[in-house]
């Protein structure tokens, strides 16, 4: 019952033994270890003076009223903030919903402490029917309380979360308003504020809750993944862990897990199949500081292929809401992405709490970069604007631009306005007003500030682009441009740029070729030179030097054409330049390696000339080379050069005990010898033993011998052998 009249004192009441406290507080007291142990006996009092103050009062759920407000308090105690947060999160509804005043909790538990509940106070009464219907007067006091203490928003968001979480006691309508709500505004709110844990679980809960069954459909499919794909997930990340492993790094690898509203905006949002969402790998990367961050990338770079345009780095242009890491999508083994993130723990937990881990990682939270500082000054920044705009529906359009950005609006030096993709840089500026502008780009000066062009730019910024007419584009370019008009613009000028290398490489490996057999290119008569490109249907001499850079022509063969033509060439030299080939195995645009019997230096070689692929190496005892006898004049005699370079690839198939963590021993004990894995498959598994084929990189056979030498020493492993 609600007594007469308002408390404007509070006698707070001793402390409870602890078979008097109900257990969802006992939750909240185990949240709160990290408390000390006189701020814990000041929560168990917030909690007596909410309990008392909200008696009789019951949730919809049929629940006590004060199990809200402490459950909000438990969502806080998880991102570790700081006591008058949890306190003002335990009265965050005293003030409007029952007999207690201000100044009651202001000599209870400070001034702060009702600042926090006055604050929360003024958001519980916004109602939003969407972003677009937002209230304008209601926003501004969001802004206001927000840009006195960010707390307020942090109590503000927790009690969504937990309205969310038990938003099934809800009426149908009150529980569609409320989940559209929550994803138009407070998960954009949380997201703006690097809030990512706290946002994906009310994008989640919002999503369940508007569409039920698509969210059921959706987890139940993530749920029953095929076997396949856990297999791969398995040996990718195998295969990133033995490469970390063997560079010394001490880290942390992790599986990310697609949330089914993340799958259904994709769908939605990019036209995408369930399958083609799902067919992306998901890694995070936790390392120790900074400079492993980039360690670890040129790692993961190493074990697979990046995908062109798909590298950010957040670490040195954190994104607005202080978030700091570094994405690369990578070819993955299996034709499917891998996206991977690396950041250090303070990174982490900064990207999974924002403006919260302020008060969990005291240090280093506090610099101009940090979540908090972003928070403060884009709220700042709201505010000023809402001080200059005409009308309060301008303002809301700021708002709704600023929560979500999809493109920024950007200024010519003649005052033009130019559209541009959210995340563009200064050169897809520059791309967007000439491509001639583009190609000869190095810097731009944005708002008068000289920068890189690969500064990404905010809507209002006035952007001018600085040229030199020797610049040209370089492939680094196509890491960082969004725009299409700048990728495709950039690919065909490199695309030129390479053929004139080609060239060049070409007309030097023909030259030492003709050198073999006492001649060059210019000694040759041009009537020669012109009636061989003639003969091999070449309108020039580049594209032929083109085609021998690319391997699809042996300069020994062209050589040996273009010298003996006029029968010059001495029969010693024809003899010498039909003798074995030497090969030291870094030739490769020249001479391949047979996927079929995988040769390495020490095995018996054969070469076999195959048009388009130049010089195939088989070994002697590949099942192929009796088809191959068919064609003698195909076949080339070379052998393995004295000084060998590089690695080659081999597979071996290890027999293991099939149970968890085997895969693991045997990654670690290929990695101890030095040598990288390459690709995971099973190829026979039973309840009790797995035969998987290792495709790993070599020095030679006698570091293979040593890789089986290795593997065979685990009692894990039954057998090994070359395949």
């Amino acid at each position: 019952m609600t007594p007469a009249a308002p408390a404007t004192v509070l006698d707070l009441p001793d402390v409870l033994a602890d078979d008097a406290v109900p257990e969802y507080m006992r939750v909240l007291e185990r949240a709160t270890l990290y408390l000390p142990e006189e701020q814990r006996v000041q929560l168990r009092r917030a909690w007596s003076v909410g309990a008392a103050a909200h008696s009789g009062q019951m949730r919809k759920s049929g629940e006590p009223y004060i199990t809200h407000p402490v459950a909000v308090a438990v969502v806080l105690a998880e991102q570790k903030v700081d006591i008058e947060t949890l306190v003002a999160a335990i009265l965050h509804d005293t003030i409007e919903d029952t007999p207690l005043t201000r100044e009651a909790l202001a000599s209870a538990f400070g001034e702060t402490v009702a600042e926090l509940v006055e604050g929360v106070t003024k958001l519980d009464k916004l109602n939003f029917g969407s972003r677009q219907e937002a209230d304008a007067e209601s926003f501004r006091k969001m802004m206001l309380a927000m840009a006195r203490d960010l707390r307020v928003i942090l109590i503000k968001l927790a009690d969504r979360l937990h309205n969310m979480r038990t938003l099934g006691a809800q009426p149908g309508p009150s529980r569609e308003r409320i989940a559209r709500e929550t994803l138009e505004v407070y998960a954009p709110i949380a997201q703006r504020l690097g809030m990512n844990k706290i946002k994906a679980e009310l994008q989640d809960l919002g999503f369940h809750a508007l569409y039920p069954m698509r969210h059921m459909i959706l987890e139940k499919r993530i749920r029953n993944q095929p076997l396949v794909r856990r297999e791969a997930l398995a040996s990718i990340e195998a295969q990133l862990a033995q490469r970390l492993t063997a560079a010394g790094l001490q880290y942390r690898l992790v599986g990310r897990i697609k949330s089914p509203w993340s799958i259904y905006n994709k769908m939605q949002g990019e036209g995408k199949t369930f399958t083609q969402v799902m067919d992306v790998f998901g890694y995070r990367i936790i390392v120790g500081n900074a400079a492993d961050c980039y360690h670890a990338l040129g790692i993961a770079h190493s074990v697979f292929k990046p995908l062109d345009g798909r590298f950010r780095d957040f670490i040195a242009i954190p994104k607005a809401n202080g978030y700091q890491s570094l994405h690369t999508v990578l070819f993955g083994p299996y034709g499917a992405p891998i996206e991977v993130q690396i950041r250090t723990e303070e990174m982490d937990l900064i990207a999974e709490r924002g403006i919260a881990a302020h008060w969990a990682y005291k240090h280093g939270g506090d610099g101009p970069n940090s979540a908090q500082s972003r928070a403060h000054s884009w709220i700042a920044g709201l505010l000023e604007s809402q001080r200059t705009t005409g009308s309060s529906l301008e303002f809301l359009e700021n708002v709704k631009v600023d929560l979500f950005p999809d493109e920024v609006y950007l200024f010519t030096p003649k005052g033009d306005i130019m559209s541009l993709p959210r995340n563009s840089t200064a050169l897809d500026f520059a791309y967007s007003v000439h491509t001639d502008i583009g190609n000869q780009a190095v810097a731009a000066r944005v708002d008068g500030k000289l920068v890189p062009l690969r500064t990404m730019l905010l809507s209002g910024q006035r952007v001018e682009i600085v040229t030199a007419k020797s610049s040209m584009p370089r492939p680094q370019w196509l890491e960082f441009v969004v725009t299409g008009k700048a990728r495709t613009a950039i690919r065909a000028q490199l695309k030129h740029l390479q053929h004139e290398d080609a060239v060049q490489l070409g007309h030097r490996m023909l030259d030492r070729a003709l050198e073999l057999l006492g001649t060059s290119l210019d000694r040759l008569p041009q009537e020669r030179l012109d009636a061989y490109l003639v003969e091999a249907k070449y309108p020039r001499l580049e594209e032929l030097m083109a085609d021998i850079a690319l391997g699809n022509w042996m300069p020994a063969q062209v050589a040996l054409a273009l010298a003996q033509n006029e029968g010059d060439v001495p029969t010693e030299l024809v003899a010498k330049a039909g003798e074995t080939i030497r090969i030291r195995g870094d030739e490769r645009g020249i001479i391949s390696f047979a996927n079929c019997c995988m040769p390495i230096p020490g095995d018996e070689i054969m070469g076999y000339h195959t048009t388009g692929r130049g010089i195939v190496v088989h070994r002697i005892e590949c099942p192929n080379v009796a088809e191959y006898r068919k064609s003698p004049e195909r076949w080339v005699a070379i052998d393995w050069d004295r000084e060998v370079v590089g690695d080659f690839n081999v597979a071996l198939r290890i027999e293991v005990e099939n149970h968890p963590g085997v895969l693991a021993q045997v990654a670690a004990a290929i990695a101890r010898v030095h040598s990288n894995i390459d690709g995971v498959d099973y190829l026979e598994r039973d309840s009790t033993v797995a035969a998987i084929r290792f495709s790993i990189e070599v020095k030679g056979r006698k570091h293979l011998a040593e890789v089986i030498r290795r593997t065979r020493r685990l009692p894990v492993v039954h057998g090994v052998q070359r395949m």
